[in-house]
């Protein structure tokens, strides 16, 4: 990126939209996990632009629909019958295991989320909503009301009355020093104690591992769990699936299966890498949901011809090549060696995460303190080594996220984890 690139930007957009790396950089084109900077310097992507480009870079079968369907028509909205529209919300429906589900686009998992609100609370009445400390569910006004993560929510106001729960994550917190058993026993007993302090809530939103908290999860079974209480009580669950889904975490095709007895959400929210980089999100919801609005809504750009040729080829593509399965091996191989890698760092909490969505936590060496700039300060190191990747977490953004496409390959892993290690030795 050019100085006059930067000082433009700083002109004309908000100073709270945040730029990557002391020396911000300019993507300009990328082919299958790599992308390449105005500078002409290579990288591999291991953050897929906060895990967006699902499948590859410039995947041919993406690029062909989106320019095929270009030339025959970009956008009409919902108001007339969308034949692309129509057949992913089939495949979508079918693949969410939700009975007789309905599919509603949106342009993203913020509106994903607010959208999954207002179906929650209007079905049930109440605009009581419970969340995951250490969420995130958006930027938009009601999302960030519903977000347990203060360095993501810059106001207290809310249309909502959002109640916090325990669970989110394992390795912090009152519960940390429990079993698994144990803890998923306190997290039921504390959402038992505090349903009978309130108003019957709309619904529990929660992540399956949250993302911008920095890829941390509950055991499995807690919102299998947690569905129990809620299910007795008419509670819906929502599954924000936004970063979890499509089989990012190898080992199931949404994270919500791994808390698999519970049986499927009442409603799934979705986005991201379902588009490889174009703009789609959604809700997946029964439909005696969906259907309880009693008020016209349209989506003017929401399940646009261009974006939904896009996501049909883009989930063709994903499940013809069980980019399920290459996340779990490739996942696998990755997370153990960035693993051995860390172990050499006493600056690394935790490695935690599955499939191809790890997490690196950063504290100062021999405490749980977070420390920031030692995380910065390997996202510089991994940036001149050749890798990109992400920073999240809910203590000061001392996490570090990794998310390659799924489509890595088992070199790629390799070469990003002797990168990755190199910036970790790099602060110690």
């Amino acid at each position: 990126m050019t100085d006059d690139l930067l000082g433009r930007h700083r002109a004309v957009l908000p100073d709270w939209l945040a730029l990557y790396y002391e020396e911000p950089i300019e993507i300009t084109h990328g082919e299958g996990r790599h992308v390449w900077d105005a500078h002409g310097n290579r990288y591999l992507d291991f953050f897929g632009g906060i895990l967006t480009t699902m499948t590859a870079h410039a995947l041919p079968e993406v690029t062909k629909a989106v320019s095929e369907q270009a030339g025959r028509i970009i956008h009409s909205s919902t108001l007339y019958l969308n034949r692309p529209m129509v057949e992913l919300a089939e495949r979508i429906a079918q693949l969410s295991g939700i009975p007789d589900a309905r599919v509603f686009f949106t342009t993203s998992g913020t509106e994903a989320n607010d959208t999954a609100l207002l179906l929650a609370t209007a079905y049930r009445r109440s605009n009581t909503v419970l969340a995951m400390r250490n969420s995130y569910h958006g930027r938009s006004f009601s999302s960030v009301g519903i977000t347990g993560n203060r360095g993501w929510s810059p106001t207290s106001l809310s249309p909502l009355q959002t109640l916090y729960v325990h669970g989110g994550v394992r390795t912090r917190g009152p519960y940390a020093a429990l079993s698994d058993d144990d803890f998923i026993a306190a997290c039921v007993d504390d959402l038992v104690d505090l349903l009978g302090h309130t108003r019957p809530p709309a619904a529990l939103i929660a992540e399956p591992i949250q993302g911008v908290g920095g890829f941390t999860s509950p055991p499995d079974g807690l919102y299998a769990a947690f569905r129990e209480v809620l299910h007795e009580r008419g509670i819906l669950w929502i599954a924000d699936e936004v970063q979890t889904g499509w089989g990012r975490t190898g080992e199931h095709f949404w994270g919500w299966q791994a808390h698999g007895r519970s049986g499927p959400p009442d409603i799934m929210t979705f986005a991201k890498g379902i588009g490889n980089g174009m703009s789609i999100g959604g809700v997946v919801a029964r439909s005696e949901i969906m259907n309880c609005l009693d008020a016209n809504s349209i989506s003017t750009f929401g399940g646009t011809q261009i974006t939904m040729a896009a996501g049909l080829a883009n989930l063709t593509y994903l499940l013809e090549h069980d980019l399920q399965g290459n996340a779990r091996r490739v996942g696998g191989l990755l997370i153990e060696r960035v693993r051995a890698a860390a172990a050499q760092v006493p600056a690394v909490r935790e490695v935690r995460g599955r499939g191809l969505m790890i997490g690196l936590e950063i504290t100062k060496p021999g405490t749980d303190e977070a420390d920031p700039q030692a995380a910065a300060a390997v996202l510089e190191a991994a940036r001149e080594g050749g890798l990109l990747i992400g920073k999240g977490g809910g203590h000061n953004t001392s996490s570090l996220r990794v998310a390659p496409p799924l489509s890595l390959n088992v070199a790629e892993a390799e070469e990003g984890a002797a990168i990755l290690e190199n910036a970790l030795r790099s602060i110690q």
